[in-house]
């Protein structure tokens, strides 16, 4: 297909749902708002609760693992922690994968696949919560399929960035990982409600007991809720939504970000703000229960808020960013991410003093805050290192050559932001897995270590005059 002249209109139906599209210029203001904004749009908007799902099935466990005792399980504090922490190592692990593998078949049809897919976890733990004699290695591996969930973000926030021009890449990678962060929230909402009542009717299985409120649940609604969801929005992306020639790269061109320093420094500082965020939202509902339940406060009452506030920052990161620079706001992330856990230490109980809820539950809300604020500002930063950095080498050399520079950029950009949010998922298990086997006072003093690694290599690299990547 010949590429049309800037501001040339094409033809609507060459755009339409389902369609594979072989020329994009989001960059072209002509063409994007004649037809690309529209495009663009239609495929973030079917893209946020698909990966929205995503994230309900990597989170589960999360909320899961409060009444699993309560109905008669039986497991210890450690064994609980683990069961949270188990869909990290699938989750980060699958993100390598979903990274380079979604612009080998396309993104249109990779959505829906890794959607309808995660219909078989939900059923199999359903079926599982049932019966209080299913083995703990059972539920250690479906947390670990459950964690596939997880390894959707890298797909989707890959595909996201290509629709868009590089003065709203920002905005948009904001509200769809935002948005699709919230997952988290929601799960942590709705299954501690739907648990409570048989409102799934007979199909769904009877209830087990709750013996901490001598009342009957139906554990297994929390997962059976969202399979019907997963297979509307696998239809929705497979219809709707579009492939992008532009986005396609085998393996053989994507591997290149692994000899790119700037690759290796932007998944650090990703790390440390996504990392934080999914971890603290995977290990804070036991945090709760284990240091303030007996004064009265239930972490399904208030688990879910922080995850929630983490991810509706999220877009107000990559909006600020692309006002003011990534690297400034991402700075300002981790010194307040350090700063609030300060906070979250002092409150806790220590010794015969019984903490401060209110101290402690403040501080992690501020936690997340600044935690998506972060992750909205890396996610920024990273497309305007790799396409200021090639541009810059192309300068002098024409226009095919600046094209193709542009066209590289995308593609790397894409690759490693993937590949970060797959070594940042990470800290979803190594979070509750230090809550699990260290002091948390110790943990907490860990992370607001690396926080301070994460500002020096933010600062040097990115933030201050004369830095070798502005952005």
């Amino acid at each position: 297909m010949s590429t049309p002249s800037p501001g040339q209109v094409i033809e609507a139906d060459t755009y339409k749902p389902g369609s594979t599209i072989s020329d994009w210029r989001p960059e072209d203001t002509g063409f994007w708002a004649s037809t690309g904004r529209k495009v663009a749009n239609r495929n973030l908007w079917i893209s946020i609760p698909a990966l929205m799902l995503g994230f309900v099935v990597w989170q589960v466990w999360s909320v899961t693992v409060v009444k699993l005792n309560d109905v008669g399980f039986g497991f210890s504090k450690s064994q609980l922690f683990w069961l949270t922490a188990i869909p990290g190592i699938t989750g980060g692990t699958f993100r390598i994968l979903y990274t380079f593998i979604g612009p080998i078949f396309g993104e249109r049809k990779f959505t829906a696949f890794s959607t309808i897919i995660l219909v078989a976890p939900m059923l199999w733990l359903g079926f599982a919560l049932q019966d209080t004699g299913t083995p703990y290695w059972e539920l250690a591996l479906i947390a670990a399929v459950c964690g596939i969930g997880g390894a959707n973000f890298a797909s989707s926030m890959a595909n996201i960035g290509f629709f868009f021009p590089k003065k709203e890449k920002g905005s948009a990678n904001g509200l769809n990982g935002g948005l699709g962060n919230l997952g988290v929230s929601i799960v942590q909402l709705v299954a501690p409600l739907v648990i409570t009542a048989a409102v799934l009717g007979a199909p769904a299985g009877g209830p087990q007991h709750d013996s901490a409120k001598n009342t009957d649940v139906w554990l297994q609604n929390g997962a059976f809720l969202w399979v019907p969801l997963l297979v509307i929005m696998a239809l929705l992306a497979w219809f709707f939504m579009n492939d992008l020639k532009v986005a396609a790269a085998p393996f053989s061109q994507q591997k290149i970000i692994f000899k790119r320093k700037h690759n290796w420094l932007m998944t650090w500082l990703y790390v440390g703000t996504f990392g934080s965020f999914i971890g603290f939202a995977a290990g804070l509902p036991l945090l709760i229960k284990d240091n303030f339940q007996a004064q009265g406060y239930q972490a399904t009452t208030y688990a879910w808020i922080g995850p929630a506030i983490g991810a509706l920052t999220r877009w107000l990161g990559g909006s600020l960013s692309d006002k003011v620079g990534g690297a400034r706001v991402t700075l300002l992330s981790f010194v307040g991410m350090a700063a609030s856990l300060v906070v979250v230490i002092f409150a806790l109980p220590h010794g015969g003093d019984q903490g401060n809820f209110w101290t402690f539950y403040i501080g992690f809300l501020c936690a997340f805050f600044f935690s998506g604020i972060g992750n909205g500002s890396t996610f920024r930063q990273i497309p305007v290192i790799f396409r200021d950095w090639h541009t810059k080498g192309a300068e002098g050399k024409g226009p095919d050559a600046q094209a193709a520079a542009l066209k590289q950029s995308e593609m790397e950009a894409g690759a490693v932001t993937g590949f970060s949010s797959a070594i940042a998922a990470y800290g979803f298990f190594f979070i509750p897995a230090m809550f699990a086997n260290f002091p948390v006072t110790s943990a907490l003093w860990c992370f607001i270590g690396f926080y301070a690694t994460c500002l020096v290599v933010c600062w040097w690299f990115y933030a201050r005059k004369g830095a070798e990547a502005p952005s």
